[in-house]
């Protein structure tokens, strides 16, 4: 689940979201706001419920795809667009 808030300027707040416990294991979300380099946006559990981390990107499209353990790649449902190459939100 992909949550926008709208800061200063035209930056704005991404939250990406997961349930606790699906997929199992440790996930990041990867993408091209971080060099595609896994563990830099780790999701962190929350007492809510979920797990989630928050990254300040500019405006544009951004590609971005979560990693959990063992190496399963998957989208975000919510996003604004999936492809062959994985899911997009446009800001």
């Amino acid at each position: 689940m992909l949550k926008r808030s709208r800061l200063f300027g035209q930056k704005t707040r991404v939250t990406f979201a997961l349930p606790a416990d699906r997929p199992e294991g440790v996930v990041s979300v990867v993408g091209d706001f971080n060099d595609w380099r896994p563990g830099h946006h780790e999701l962190l559990r929350r007492r809510s419920g979920i797990r989630s981390v928050s990254i300040i990107l500019p405006p544009g499209a951004h590609r971005f795809r979560y990693l959990a353990t063992g190496g399963l790649w998957f989208d975000d449902e919510s996003a604004d667009l999936i492809d062959d190459h994985g899911s997009v939100v446009h800001l």
